[in-house]
């Protein structure tokens, strides 16, 4: 057993004492997408990398593209759009100009992309420009006003990639800039408004630990994901869910 996998045991065994009830965020996200996702549904990811779930949910992944009438994926980053083991017909473009006809999907989802928009206004836009009446755009990102986003702003660019590598296991080459100009509720309300849609879901949820890895830090981590999780500290929780359907 690697040092990787007995650290996980023990984190499990931590989560399980602390906090019972805290569920990976990937796994809610991934409830709401199996609620959309349906056989006359034609269906374009924002941002689709080299997954649409994680990789561990790669049978859940094929199941969900076979279920749909079509789908598309989107990346300007070439060599992840290039590993995307799932999507047939992938497209290298810029969300900010979608290479679509005005009103050609049922859904659009973005699964840790929003984050990354530096336009959102003109890209939530495009998203409803593509979107049939009715359609939903669905996203998972992150709160702005979580732990995460802001320790990650305190971090020097230098030391980000290494330290996700750590945590996370991800390759420096996959970590791309963000902005968070659209992870608020009041933001994502306001953009909403202002570009079409209405708001369908907008749930504020706890993940998993960051530094699950680190076994002291994480009992740390853990109770405060545990306060988190009541009322009083529900603006403050580390993920966003979101789903939007467009009514113009």
């Amino acid at each position: 057993m690697s040092l990787r996998t007995r650290l996980f045991h023990i984190y499990w065994t931590l989560r399980g004492a602390i906090v019972p009830t805290l569920r990976y965020s990937q796994y809610s996200y991934e409830e709401s997408l199996k609620r959309y996702v349906t056989p006359s549904v034609e269906w374009v990811e924002i941002g689709c990398g080299h997954s649409i779930l994680p990789n561990w949910r790669a049978n859940e992944e094929r199941q969900l593209v076979k279920t749909c009438k079509a789908i598309f994926g989107i990346d300007y980053d070439l060599p992840s759009l290039k590993a995307h083991p799932n999507i047939a017909k992938k497209l290298r473009g810029d969300v900010t100009k979608l290479p679509f006809r005005n009103e050609a999907f049922d859904l659009v989802t973005a699964n840790m992309v929003v984050e990354h928009l530096d336009n959102p206004d003109e890209q939530f836009r495009e998203i409803g420009r593509i979107l049939k009446s009715r359609g939903v755009f669905l996203f998972h990102t992150p709160n702005a006003f979580g732990y995460g986003v802001i320790l990650s702003k305190v971090v020097p660019e230098w030391l980000k990639g290494k330290l996700i590598y750590l945590l996370e296991g991800r390759q420096e080459h996959d970590v791309f800039p963000t902005h968070y100009k659209a992870n608020t509720e009041a933001q994502v309300k306001a953009l909403a408004q202002a570009n079409g849609f209405e708001v369908l879901q907008l749930d504020l949820i706890a993940t998993d630990a960051i530094f699950a890895m680190l076994p002291p830090l994480a009992v740390l981590e853990l109770l405060w994901i545990r306060l988190l999780m009541t009322q009083p500290f529900r603006k403050l929780r580390t993920n966003m869910i979101v789903a939007l359907r467009k009514v113009v």
